[in-house]
């Protein structure tokens, strides 16, 4: 019976418990973020009582993921990440290569061989995407131009993801023997071909996608049904994301990213990024049970000088390495420290490098839960850091004729957009 309906139990529990501890934080005065990962610490397999699927709880926070990254497409437009892109790119690069390196110096110091600690580097260099968009939100900041770099750096960080998935088995592997002369031409080959097949996605959608999507959305809206525009909307979202994971080896959130950039300035974007918002919002909130979930508590006992370590380098190490970059760049202090304290924390895409050191069996369960560790504790306190940089008002958009977008087919003045 509990193999049966696993999927609905789990969901339910994680849903229920997120809610009851989300609101007991919130009166608390303390992050939602905070109940939410409690909640999944709940209902994982490191607690007594009920244990809920973390196999599907981790797939339905992948929705998540892939809603909110098509959202912020909806909103960001491509003049936007191209007027940031000689901060973003290099800001990006350097500072993934630094974290890793700190992070790699750190493994073979708490007594982790070369390859195991080149993982962890890799895992702790990148940030999560769905905490620093979720916090750029709550701030009203993703307008801002300390916006448009937080999320062009971290675009280009989902870039170097994918990278870091093709190749890290063929490095992995080159370490793990000691070879002393390691032949570099079945990397630049694997690295060609998957910017080759990124490219060819991403001209898709802009070229084919931004003149087909609109259009479809169009069609859809003439049928007059809500229903059917906001089931478009997420087939739309889901559709672009599987995609470009199955085909073009990119993964989910670059895939929804780009579907709703092509979506973006449309006649209906607007409407579709308001349909899809419960829904996003609602999966968002998996991701951080899903968090919760695959703690392991003890190995705060286990291994408390290894946790505080790795924990320095996420929230300490790579602030500090952003803040830097940023002040490098003439960026002004309070950009500086938005970005800085809103890439201290790791998350989503981190667990996918460590778990390919898993599956390459070069890192040790242990090394993985102090991941883990690292994970939950920068994602609860990312919230709390970020109260410390003022909010700062949005650029100011264009003026738009009203009404900004046109009456729904069929929909009744009440239900036009805009209007509400």
């Amino acid at each position: 019976m509990e193999d049966k309906y696993a999927l609905i139990t789990t969901l339910v529990a994680a849903i229920v418990l997120a809610f009851v501890f989300g609101f007991v934080a919130s009166r608390l005065r303390l992050s939602p973020i905070v109940g939410y990962l409690l909640a999944g610490l709940a209902v994982g397999p490191y607690t007594p009582g009920f244990t809920g699927n973390t196999e599907f709880a981790l797939q339905l926070s992948e929705i998540g993921v892939i809603l909110l990254m098509f959202g912020v497409g909806l909103k960001i437009s491509i003049d936007d990440m191209w007027s940031v892109r000689w901060i973003a790119v290099p800001g990006s690069l350097v500072h993934t290569l630094a974290a890793g390196g700190v992070g790699y110096v750190t493994g073979l110091l708490l007594g982790m061989s070369g390859v195991e600690s080149f993982v962890l580097g890799a895992s702790l260099s990148i940030a999560s995407t769905i905490v620093f968009l979720r916090a750029l939100e709550d701030k009203r900041a993703l307008k801002t131009e300390e916006g448009r770099i937080g999320i062009s750096w971290l675009l280009i960080e989902d870039l170097l993801i994918v990278l870091a998935i093709v190749v890290l088995p063929a490095i992995v592997s080159a370490m793990a023997a000691e070879e002393a002369n390691v032949s570099l031409g079945p990397l630049l080959i694997a690295l060609g071909i998957t910017f080759a097949k990124i490219a060819v996605f991403i001209a898709l959608m802009l070229v084919v996608g931004g003149r087909f999507f609109p259009w479809l959305i169009v069609q859809i809206a003439h049928a007059k049904s809500r229903e059917l525009l906001s089931l478009g909307t997420l087939s739309l979202a889901l559709g672009v994301a599987w995609a470009a994971y199955f085909w073009f080896g990119a993964s989910f959130a670059l895939g929804a990213f780009l579907g709703g950039l092509a979506l973006n300035g449309s006649r209906f974007s607007h409407k579709v990024a308001e349909d899809s918002l419960p829904l996003r919002d609602t999966f968002a909130v998996l991701f951080f049970v899903a968090v919760g979930m695959l703690f392991d508590p003890f190995v705060l006992v286990r291994h408390p000088w290894g946790v505080a370590a790795i924990v320095a380098v996420v929230i300490v190490g790579k602030a500090t390495l952003a803040f830097v970059l940023m002040r490098m760049m003439k960026q002004p202090p309070q950009a500086s420290a938005l970005v800085a304290l809103g890439l201290a924390q790791i998350g989503e895409f981190s667990f996918v490098l460590a778990g390919l050191g898993l599956q390459l069996e070069v890192m040790s369960r242990e090394t993985y839960n102090l991941i883990l560790a690292a994970a939950l504790i920068s994602i609860a306190v990312n919230p709390f850091l970020l109260r410390l940089v003022p909010d700062s008002a949005p650029a100011k958009a264009p003026p738009q004729t009203a009404p900004s977008y046109p009456p729904i087919p069929g929909a009744s003045r009440s239900e036009e957009p805009g209007t509400h």
